[in-house]
């Protein structure tokens, strides 16, 4: 039987880390003062829980017990925004900032996974496919970022 756990806990950490990327989303859609990025964010959102879904099936088929929850950093992140948007009462360009900070974050470790030549064909297959809807979500939040700072 092969050792799947390395791989396993790749994919819970990924999990992870998409997770707190779709509740980031929520949350920005939340507090977006205009409305005109809240579809987009929720789109967002949406997509990343079904990277989410995609994951968490790979590593049932691994024999793995699926990550279910965020990362405790992140809640804690999360926390902090909130904190700070009612303080202060964040704009749009300060929510995009954010969302771009973390878009940065899910970026770095989905490349990082992909680096990992330890990782069986099918983790590797796996994360593949959802750093498509990784790279394109930062790519957006970041032009979105730049046009704002225009």
């Amino acid at each position: 039987m092969t050792d799947t756990s390395h791989d396993i806990r790749t994919l819970n950490g990924l999990i992870a880390t998409t997770l707190d990327s779709a509740d980031g989303y929520e949350a920005a859609a939340k507090d977006a003062e205009t409305g005109r990025f809240t579809d987009r964010f929720l789109a967002r959102a949406s997509e990343r829980r079904q990277v989410v879904t995609d994951l968490q099936a790979e590593v049932a088929r691994q024999g793995g017990n699926p990550e279910d929850d965020g990362t405790v950093l992140a809640g804690a992140h999360r926390v902090f925004l909130d904190l700070k948007a009612a303080v202060t009462g964040q704009d749009d360009k300060a929510i995009v900032n954010e969302v771009e900070r973390g878009e940065d974050h899910i970026k770095a470790k989905f490349e990082s996974a992909m680096q990992d030549n330890e990782l069986s064909a099918a983790t590797k297959s796996a994360i593949g496919s959802a750093w498509g809807s990784v790279k394109s979500g930062h790519d957006e939040m970041r032009d979105l970022k730049h046009s704002m700072e225009a």
